[in-house]
Order: structure tokens, then sequence, then C-alpha cells
């Protein structure tokens, strides 16, 4: 099994960022972005998403209102690609993902399909790929805008996101970002996995509180 190892992120070398900075922030930094790549490492397989309407259907039990309502977005998501293409800087996603999904991550897949289809970079890494790295626990949940900062988003145990860590040291960017590249590279991409891994499967079912 290819060992890829990853770097070392300690907490206390970047500020923590309440939840409302870090949002604002990143839509401004992202937005400045010019002739430069972003990276994201997504690892834990059930997060509380907020604030999507599709997300909402899928806890209701509603899957078929929750695939409608993502499939509104398409319009929305071919813009942004476009976006992006203009800027030069174009947004690469690394899923991690584990064997079965949860009824989040089967839904987060695909709405990565259809991102995918819409023209954003988006591969998918099996766990086991990752695993060399997780002794001490799961991977960080990592966003990297344009080689000059890093974000650790932060997550309660519930998966309700709380804010990040920004990282703005050079070298650990660097290290980090070559660590994502090498995800990306060797993953597969989630069209082709959607089709083998997770079309077949029935609707999701979100258990109750």
């Amino acid at each position: 099994m290819l060992d890829l190892r990853a770097p070392i992120l300690l907490p206390e070398l970047g500020e923590r960022l309440v939840r409302e900075v870090y949002k604002r922030e990143f839509r401004e930094r992202d937005a400045a972005i010019r002739d430069r790549d972003s990276w994201k490492l997504e690892r834990r397989q059930h997060f509380e998403e907020q604030g999507s309407p599709s997300r909402d259907a899928l806890s209701r039990g509603d899957w078929a209102e929750s695939l409608r309502l993502m499939e509104e977005r398409r319009e929305k998501l071919l813009a942004a690609a476009r976006e992006n293409e203009r800027r030069n800087s174009l947004f690469h996603r690394v899923r991690v993902v584990e064997q079965p999904p949860t009824p989040y991550l089967q839904w987060e897949l695909n709405s990565l399909r259809q991102q995918a289809q819409c023209g954003m970079r988006v591969r998918v890494v099996d766990a086991g790929v990752v695993a060399p790295s997780e002794s001490g626990g799961l991977l960080p949940e990592l966003v990297i805008l344009g080689g000059d900062v890093l974000y650790r988003v932060l997550y309660t145990d519930a998966g309700v996101p709380n804010g990040a860590i920004r990282y703005t040291d050079p070298d650990i960017i660097g290290c980090w970002e070559s660590y994502i590249r090498e995800l990306y590279r060797v993953g597969e991409d989630v069209r082709s996995y959607f089709d083998r891994e997770v079309a077949h499967l029935p609707p999701p079912t979100m258990k109750a509180d």
C-alpha cells in the first residue's frame, strides 16, 4: 500500500479564529486569488452542514427533495467554475472516504459528483491511503488558499462548524500543500468513484437524535 506520511500541524503555531471571522476572511482571501491554485482536504465522515436546503432535506429524510434542491444550484456551480478559470485559480478537493459511507457522505458524494460535472477538480482517496498518518487520530480538515494561508477548519464532536486555526508560515503551508497534492495525484476522479461505489446505493437514512 502507498505510504504517504502527513506533516505535523501544531495548534500553537497558528492563530485561532472564531467562525464569523474565519468565514469573512476566507471569502475575502479567496476572491483576491489570481494565478494560484487552492487545495482542500476533507477527512471526517459526518458534518452538520449549515445553510444548505439540500442538506436540510436529507435530515428530514426526504432524499428525492434533497437531490432536487441540489440540482437547482447547477448553474451557480458552472458560473463559479468559469470564474475560477478566468482568474486562473483552480480549487482542488481531496475527499477521504470510508466504506460503507455514512448518510452524510453518501449525500456529499452526490454533491461532489455534481461539482465535478460542472468543472470542479474533485478526487477521492480511500481511508487506507491516509492510515499511516493517523496513528494519533484523524487527519485535520484543511484548506490552503493560493499558497498564502492554511486554515485548519474546526468542528465540534457532532460535526458543527467551530471556526478555524490560521497558519501563514510558508514552510508549514508548503509541506501540507505538497502532501495534499500527492493525495490528489493518487486519488480517483469522484465521477468514476461515484458510478462504481455510490450510484447503486439505496437512499440514505439519517438516524434520529
